[in-house]
């Protein structure tokens, strides 16, 4: 990864007068940008906050039936997950080949998560085949057709913020929400693994969020494209989730 970052670099100097005038500017677009992604997620939990789902999961009035809504209408969007990611790698020419291979790594890595979501369904008392035959609600409809759209773009680099939800969505709720929902229907760990699985590792993700960023950053159309989707993913991602029943 350090030497495909390194190529990158190089072919910047030129433009930017200098190594360290170019390693300044990328620093100063990526801090940036995290900035600016915090305030889109910080927007995206208060709307997540204010959806009939979760107030009743906050307010101890979550039931089983509720829970189980919520693994069903999941399974959908995590299933389409690895697809746009193999999708948008596909898309990535050849000046970004780290970056295509790390799209790649991902979408191995959760190509399988949905059986997860199977998982925790039937052990929370669900009928698999109830959860493999449900259609999307409106929200995932509108947040999958969102997702290859811009996967099908010519250097996707804007699916970037998509992750920033996405996997910060699972990185900061998906272990608080797991819990409270073991503890308040008394569920086992068998039951909720998909939650408590990504609350520990997609910490991991983010990491290797920022890593990808200096791998197309600086470039202020990529970093505008970057916070746009963003914000596009979390508008439809939390409409996924106000779709719910509650």
């Amino acid at each position: 990864m350090y030497r495909a970052r390194k190529r990158l670099g190089d072919d910047r100097l030129h433009d930017a007068g200098g190594g360290v005038v170019a390693d300044g500017m990328q620093t100063d677009q990526v801090a940036d940008t995290l900035r600016k992604l915090a305030v889109v997620f910080a927007d995206f939990e208060q709307r997540l906050e204010a959806t009939p789902l979760i107030r009743k999961l906050q307010r101890g009035r979550f039931e089983l039936t509720d829970y189980q809504t919520f693994l069903v209408n999941l399974r959908q969007q995590v299933k389409d997950g690895a697809l746009w990611m193999s999708r948008a790698a596909s898309n990535i020419g050849e000046a970004h080949l780290e970056l295509r291979s790390t799209l790649m790594r991902h979408a191995v890595t959760e190509h399988r998560d949905f059986r997860l979501l199977e998982a925790d369904y039937l052990a929370s008392g669900g009928d698999v085949e109830v959860i493999r035959a449900a259609p999307k609600n409106v929200g995932s409809e509108a947040l999958s057709a969102w997702m290859f759209h811009e996967a099908s773009r010519p250097d996707p680099f804007g699916l970037l913020g998509a992750m920033w939800i996405i996997e910060g969505l699972g990185s900061i709720k998906a272990k608080p929400w797991g819990q409270k929902v073991k503890d308040r229907l008394n569920l086992p760990d068998e039951a909720v693994r998909f939650l408590l699985y990504h609350g520990d590792n997609d910490a991991d993700h983010m990491e290797e969020f920022q890593e990808m960023l200096r791998m197309v950053l600086p470039d202020e159309a990529v970093a505008e494209r970057i916070v746009m989707t963003a914000r596009v993913t979390a508008r439809l991602y939390a409409l996924q989730i106000e779709e719910i029943a509650a």
